[in-house]
């Protein structure tokens, strides 16, 4: 089943970011990276919220960085121009074709390699110092695999800086919310598409370029994490926008933590 889940969401990424439409595939531009090598840069693990510089601690310049799920053609190539040496992780080529083509024009060094991010066993243990980790775990069903992954790949105090939804998000008919309806209560925690939506529907989603969700408790989240041997160091919510979705005037819809590998 896990299986399935990746190639349904490496399709509908692919689909996503080949259309262009997709806010997570928008590439940055040539004047940002001169403003991220001159010392100016910002990234985000949530959809508007910039992530606190002091996160990254002192030294991002020569350190190395996997950008876990972070394709796109945005914050694994700013990192890189911010100095850094990262390796680009993720499930969709076509996320890391936009990846390579801001890296290419842009003359930045930029490593890229396709998998699930529940998977990093192709990395020795302690291979990177930091992970950056976007708001992406949604898209597997087992985030606490991910956790115990990322802790093995990296260096004892190395830190990890990732975003995820909210999972009260999902206990939401989103749309009826989209077609003007309050918020009513419909899908019992944690949430999984492979159980709510039928198999039909799940092949009519993979055909417009819809990935399959999950959500995930705070105890997985967070709790997670602290069972990984890692120390919750830091941590902020953050809003999306109206457009976006309708819950964004009820609740921040996303969170996320900064994490210290102490094991």
């Amino acid at each position: 089943m896990a299986e399935n889940v990746t190639s349904h969401n490496r399709d509908a990424w692919n689909t996503q970011a080949a259309s262009g439409e997709s806010r997570w595939s928008q590439p940055v531009e040539q004047a940002t990276i001169d403003r991220a090598r001159a010392g100016d840069w910002a990234v985000i693990l949530t959809p508007n919220r910039l992530v606190p510089r002091d996160w990254f601690g002192d030294h991002l310049a020569g350190s190395r960085i996997l950008a876990l799920a972070s394709g796109g053609g945005q914050q694994a190539p700013m990192l890189a121009a911010a100095g850094a040496r990262v390796t680009s992780f993720d499930n969709s080529d076509t996320q890391l074709a936009l990846d390579r083509a801001v890296a290419d024009a842009c003359g930045l060094t930029l490593t890229l390699e396709q998998g699930d991010m529940a998977d990093l066993s192709r990395f020795e243990p302690e291979s990177f110092e930091l992970i950056f980790h976007p708001i992406s775990n949604v898209f597997v069903p087992d985030v606490r695999v991910v956790w115990r992954e990322c802790a093995r790949v990296l260096s004892r105090g190395g830190r990890l800086l990732s975003g995820f939804m909210n999972p009260s998000f999902y206990l939401f008919d989103h749309a009826a919310l989209d077609a003007g309806a309050q918020p009513v209560v419909r899908n019992a925690l944690p949430y999984s598409d492979l159980t709510v939506r039928s198999a039909e529907d799940r092949e009519a989603m993979r055909a417009r370029g819809e990935a399959l969700e999950f959500s995930h408790s705070l105890d997985d989240q967070i709790g997670g994490q602290i069972a990984a041997r890692f120390s919750v160091a830091g941590f902020f919510e953050d809003r999306w926008d109206d457009s976006a979705t309708p819950l964004n005037r009820f609740m921040p819809t996303s969170m996320a933590t900064l994490a210290i590998k102490t094991g």
